[in-house]
């Protein structure tokens, strides 16, 4: 029997994190736009299926380098948060993700809630998460749509925030935390493209 190396990736199948056995491995070195990478195809050792992930050659802020975690691009891909975010809104949506994958759904709502309240502590001033969906509407830095789903995500959050006898499904806890994390890039990502773009197209108006 061959011995394979392992790695830790989300199955899709299993719904959870898993040790696979990696059958096939490709590196690719630094371009000038890019790091290193790696290419992995492995199989889940809990239902044989095929997973393909990826992973970068990263740098971390007390100046340690080397290989990042492997992230699953097939089958599925895995929801990579934009380095755009600040800093603690994506370290919430982070650790939603990490109680989604457990399966702390009321949990991941929580986290969701924590971090729409970090845009809101930034950007208005708001210390609640209700009154600081109504400042960013008011001030138009969210639009309606985004208000909605802003105030679904708030009724998710106060069922794991408070003692009660409703539930946070696992389908609740992933459209919230697909709102809370469409909040976010519409916030710090889509807004400062549009930005850009009209600033680029001011400068070639004659």
């Amino acid at each position: 029997m061959p011995t394979y190396s392992t790695v830790f990736i989300p199955c899709p199948y299993c719904d959870a994190k898993v040790q696979a056995r990696v059958l096939a491995e490709k590196e690719h070195g630094a371009g000038e736009d890019y790091e290193a990478y790696q290419y992995a195809f492995a199989e889940c050792s809990n239902c044989n299926q095929a997973l393909v992930a990826t992973r970068e050659w990263v740098y971390d802020y007390d100046g340690s380098q080397g290989w990042g975690p492997y992230v699953r691009e097939w089958p599925h891909p895995e929801v990579l948060l934009h380095s755009n975010i600040a800093k603690p809104v994506r370290r919430s949506l982070e650790e939603a993700k990490r109680c989604f994958s457990s399966k702390s759904f009321m949990a991941c709502a929580v986290m969701c809630g924590r971090a729409i309240e970090a845009i809101c502590r930034e950007k208005v001033g708001a210390t609640y998460l209700g009154d600081g969906l109504q400042k960013m509407k008011a001030e138009k830095i969210i639009d309606d749509k985004l208000f909605e789903w802003g105030k679904a995500l708030q009724k998710e959050r106060n069922i794991g925030a408070h003692a009660g006898e409703d539930v946070t499904s696992r389908q609740d806890a992933s459209d919230v935390m697909d709102f809370a994390i469409a909040i976010s890039e519409y916030v710090y990502v889509l807004d400062d493209k549009y930005k850009a773009y009209v600033e680029r197209k001011a400068e070639k108006t004659p």
